[in-house]
């Protein structure tokens, strides 16, 4: 089967490979096939052999510079797992369910020592994409209104609030302090 320029397509439906194409936007990499990621119309840009699918009503895709709200997932010694749940200011669900890393050099301005020391599992985060590599999302937090927005103590599970210190949580149950890269934008209630 062959697609046309302008051919209306589902999400899923094989558009071409890799072979023949480079996938534009609205389209994926599965495996050497070239798939839509959205329901639109086919465009083909036979001058630089890309294929894209645009849609009217398409969900949002990442891009480089987008400031994402996320879920620490997992930590690594040297990078922190996000589960990217939306785009700020962008009401539109995302595409594809992204997960994204946050490198330890990318967590905040200065010398960080341990990634645990930034971030925990269950942490509610922002943070901005720096680079996008086939299904790699790199993150970063070093800007002051990203790092953690909203955390729960690692001793009680209760949620914690900021202290006079920029890096520092307190928890509201058993007081314990934790060491976290703070979002100025941190919801303390």
């Amino acid at each position: 089967m062959k697609i046309e320029e302008d051919e209306i397509v589902m999400p899923g439906d094989k558009l071409g490979i890799i072979e023949q194409y480079l996938p534009g936007e609205g389209t994926y990499d599965d495996d050497g096939d070239i798939k839509s990621s959205v329901l639109g119309n086919v465009k083909i840009n036979q001058k630089m052999k890309v294929i894209s699918v645009v849609s009217d009503a398409k969900p949002a895709l990442l891009k480089v510079g987008d400031i994402i709200y996320g879920q620490i997932t997992d930590i690594k010694p040297q990078r922190a797992n996000v589960n990217i749940e939306c785009i700020k200011d962008n009401a539109r669900p995302l595409a594809l369910p992204y997960m994204g890393a946050i490198h330890i050099s990318q967590a905040k301005k200065d010398y960080l020592e341990k990634l645990s020391d930034a971030f925990r599992i269950g942490d509610i985060i922002q943070a901005k994409v720096v680079k996008i590599t086939g299904d790699n999302v790199d993150l970063g937090s070093t800007d002051d209104d990203c790092g953690v927005l909203k955390a729960m103590c690692t001793r009680c599970r209760d949620y914690m609030h900021t202290t006079q210190k920029a890096d520092e949580l307190q928890c509201n149950t058993c007081n314990r302090k934790e060491k976290r890269k703070v979002s100025k934008n941190y919801i303390n209630d």
